[in-house]
């Protein structure tokens, strides 16, 4: 596996059995969210471990946090010791959901310092079309080796955001849907909107009708064009809890456009503190 953004069904059904691939099942429902356990108990990719955004992806949400606050780096390198992620693995993830999941650990290994690590593009429904092989077997991995080298300024705080939105040198970038970035609806959240001076750009313009990510050059010009002549390290990227802005940062890497940061808090920390700034509609 040498690419470090995306991987193809069909090269991952070659690497089954490699003893370095670590695989993780990253399904998941915020609706339901029993679903993912439930489902990869069902039926999942030979050798995946089940990761769960709630509980192993997220620390415990806080009064004043997000909904997906980012666990501490330590705790999540000793969890991905015992789920046998050695210095040398070679890691997969997936979902059923175009990404959207699989890329929060996608981000999250590579924010300790793990760059060998790939979304299955098309997860687990180009899977199924393909018929590639499935188990209900559980692994039992020995514990791995891993050490986090952490990469603190790959995340930014609501301070440094704020800072930004007034700054046209930055670039906020919004993955929500556009409904939600323009305050018309909000179904999780208390307050309606986006953060001042953010440009919408939802996670799903990355992806194809099979839900498949679009050929390099072409995310490259619609990302090109949403940061609108700002570098992409000067980019921030938020959604509503700190994961499929994730998908956008992916989106970004594949294009070759490096170095965008996430607002892991995003919008459901952001709008808990009634003194930060709101905006609604489009930008002008």
């Amino acid at each position: 596996m040498t690419t470090r953004t995306l991987i193809e069904a069909e090269a991952l059904a070659s690497l089954l059995g490699d003893a370095r691939l670590r695989v993780f099942d990253c399904r998941f429902d915020l609706a339901r969210p029993a679903y993912g356990r439930a489902a990869y108990a069902d039926e999942h990719v030979p050798g995946a471990v089940f990761a769960d955004l709630n509980t192993d992806l997220s620390a415990p949400a806080t009064a004043t946090s997000g909904r997906h606050p980012l666990p501490a780096a330590e705790e999540f390198a000793a969890r991905l010791r015992a789920w046998g992620v050695n210095a040398d693995s070679r890691v997969v993830a997936y979902d059923d959901n175009n990404g959207a999941h699989a890329a929060r650990l996608w981000w999250m290994l590579r924010w300790l310092g793990h760059d060998a690590v790939a979304v299955l593009d098309g997860g687990m429904r180009r899977w199924l079309q393909l018929g590639l092989p499935l188990t209900e077997d559980v692994p039992a991995p020995a514990p791995g080796n891993f050490i986090a080298r952490p990469r603190p300024e790959m995340a930014v705080a609501a301070a440094e955001v704020l800072s930004a939105s007034t700054n046209p040198a930055v670039r906020i970038l919004d993955a929500r849907a556009p409904e939600r970035y323009r305050g018309e609806v909000e179904p999780i959240d208390k307050v309606a909107g986006h953060v001042p001076g953010a440009r919408n750009h939802p996670f799903g313009m990355s992806l194809d009708s099979q839900g498949r990510f679009l050929p390099p050059q072409v995310l490259r010009d619609t990302l090109t064009a949403s940061l609108d002549g700002v570098a992409p390290e000067s980019a921030i990227v938020y959604c509503g809890s700190g994961v499929t802005a994730c998908h956008v940062l992916l989106a970004l890497e594949h294009a070759g456009l490096t170095g965008a940061r996430l607002y892991p808090g995003s919008w459901s920390e952001w709008s808990r503190d009634p003194s930060r700034p709101v905006a609604t509609g489009v930008m002008p």
